[in-house]
């Protein structure tokens, strides 16, 4: 709420109310009303519509009034501000020689709310592990949950779950979502033998982290670079499993990309998660195996009954009982 002008920050809050854990979005245009997008329902803030002079109010609470030190991630064209809250921006584009050099003349601020939803990942961590953990690839279109399954996924792991010990894990946190670190320290529950590289990119951060820390599972959001490509396959020939994230609408989808034919070739990831696009993060859809068979138990299946995926051939199935 810092970030606003007195007069929208008091409306806001009497809008909201007590339903911060179900506020998934706040919009602000310039000129138009603010929009409020929560997990079951969108509402808009009509009494004030934000002029100009709100949207530089905004500007310079994120910047610090300083946009030169945001001048990297303007590129990138969104803001990481204190607990892994995530700021988009839209406005006009300043190009140099074909790349973006900056954003000017924001119109437009997407706040999403990062939270994190403790206990997502306990129903499924079980089909990552087999003596150790799998590598795995979590998939899902924007806002499907990815970063808050992921941040689930390394909480479960760094704490050890069932019969299974802690096992030491890395977070490169190239935009601070994940654990949402303020001054260093993580703000989300992410394991007690979890470290964090914060604000470091992810093809630098890889091998840093497995020098200075050895951990046995490193956690990364969002890959999709060739660079993050040859990042990773440099950290598997280290001998570190990998738990990381990507956009896509499916398995499908991600296996057309160019971008990442060195990874089906070397067929890096054990495991495939797919998020469904639906109003509450983290919903599974389905987990593949590296065969591209679903291996999840669908509810209501007798106990101790064997779990064949989705193939209809017998010697396809995965041997869960």
């Amino acid at each position: 709420m810092r970030l606003f002008p007195d007069i929208l920050k008091r409306q806001l809050m009497t809008k909201i109310g007590s339903r911060w854990q179900s506020l998934q979005e706040i919009r602000v245009r310039i000129e138009r009303p603010i929009e409020l997008v929560f997990d079951t329902n969108t509402e808009w803030l009509i009494e004030n519509v934000p002029v100009k002079q709100d949207g530089i109010f905004l500007l310079n609470q994120l910047s610090q009034f300083s946009l030169y030190r945001m001048e990297e991630e303007l590129k990138q064209g969104y803001i990481t501000i204190r607990g892994g809250h995530r700021v988009g921006l839209a406005g006009k584009v300043n190009t140099l020689h074909g790349e973006v050099k900056a954003i000017k003349d924001i119109t437009s601020f997407n706040i999403r709310i990062a939270k994190a939803k403790k206990g997502i990942a306990d129903n499924y961590i079980s089909y990552l592990y087999d003596e150790r953990y799998f590598n795995t690839l979590i998939i899902g279109a924007p806002q499907t949950g990815k970063t808050t399954l992921l941040r689930d996924i390394a909480r479960v792991i760094g704490n050890g779950w069932s019969n299974i010990n802690p096992a030491k894990v890395g977070i490169i946190d190239e935009r601070s979502e994940i654990a949402g670190c303020i001054e260093g320290i993580a703000q989300h529950e992410i394991g007690i033998r979890t470290d964090v590289l914060d604000a470091c990119p992810k093809t630098e951060g890889m091998m840093m982290m497995i020098r200075s820390m050895s951990p046995e599972v490193l956690i990364v959001d969002e890959i999709g670079t060739k660079k993050d490509v040859e990042a990773l396959q440099e950290a598997l020939h280290a001998g570190v499993r990998i738990i990381c994230t990507v956009h896509g609408e499916s398995l499908k989808d991600i296996q057309t990309r160019s971008t990442f034919k060195m990874l089906w070739e070397e067929q890096v990831f054990d495991r495939f998660i797919c998020l469904e696009r639906t109003k509450k993060p983290g919903v599974v859809q389905c987990i593949l195996d590296s065969n591209g068979t679903n291996i999840v138990k669908k509810q209501g299946w007798r106990k101790n009954e064997m779990d064949r995926g989705s193939s209809s051939i017998r010697r396809h199935h995965v041997d869960r009982i």
